[in-house]
């Protein structure tokens, strides 16, 4: 495996991780600075939670998009490497 394609994945994963400590910190600061009544707070976060939970759903959609077309590409430089090896063992056994 190229080692190109795996600090892909390790970056990627990094950014994933760094989001979620981002909403997890956003969150804190904003229960523990809220004005206002618990209720009107709690309203606020359940609407900023729904928005990051799909944000983060939709970055995640994006990450396994990107693996897969990345594994599809791996996948079919295999298959090229393979191919011309298999045909010509395939010949080789005919001529025996």
């Amino acid at each position: 495996m190229d080692l190109s394609f795996k600090n892909k994945i390790m970056s990627s994963g990094k950014v994933l991780l760094g989001l979620l400590a981002g909403v997890a910190a956003g969150a804190l600061l904003g229960i523990l600075f809220a004005p206002e009544k618990g209720s009107v707070t709690r309203k606020k976060m359940s609407k900023k939670a729904e928005k990051y939970g799909d944000d983060l759903k939709e970055k995640f959609n994006e990450f396994v998009d990107d693996i897969s077309v990345k594994f599809g590409e791996v996948e079919e430089e295999i298959s090229d490497f393979v191919e011309p090896k298999k045909s010509r063992t395939e010949t080789t056994k005919k001529d025996e």
